[in-house]
């Protein structure tokens, strides 16, 4: 598929201990991790949190991101510091083709905790208009996470 068609479809499912390899190559990429402002983990680290916190909690919401068979990324809500939080991971051949847009309105009718908020490096615009286009707002705070270069802004749904 060219990179400069739209995605007209995704497909969300529900990740598997198979799908982690994929998953884990996926947050390698040096430029995503920069534009997500999250390092990248190591192998072990990786499926470890993977396995504990997101695999192994059963309040934790993860869907693969599917185009066309292919599993391109990840989204998920879980609570962090007493927020219902979201986010999600998308690999770089797909940025700029739509995914982003059609996996916030695959997810969030799955997601019933309201206030959601989702955290967004300040140089990271075009995830900020996906969140803006499906009704968050900028709340004016900013969030600074551990292993934070800069502080994200909170954007909030109500």
């Amino acid at each position: 598929m060219d990179k400069q068609t739209r995605v007209s479809n995704v497909t969300l499912r529900p990740i598997g201990q198979d799908d982690l390899e994929l998953l884990f190559t996926h947050q390698q990429d040096p430029i995503a991790s920069q534009l997500a402002q999250f390092p990248s983990r190591d192998r072990e680290a990786f499926y470890l949190h993977w396995q504990q916190n997101i695999l192994g909690q059963a309040s934790v919401l993860a869907r693969g991101i599917e185009v066309d068979g292919l599993l391109v990324g990840n989204i998920g809500h879980w609570h962090m510091d007493g927020q219902a939080m979201i986010g999600y991971w998308i690999d770089r051949a797909f940025w700029g083709r739509g995914v982003a847009t059609l996996t916030l309105s695959a997810f969030l009718p799955l997601v019933t905790s309201r206030p959601l908020f989702a955290h967004v490096a300040q140089h990271n615009v075009a995830s900020q208009r996906v969140l803006l286009r499906h009704g968050f707002i900028e709340t004016g705070n900013t969030i600074q996470e551990e292993g934070d270069v800069a502080p994200l802004i909170e954007f909030k749904l109500l």
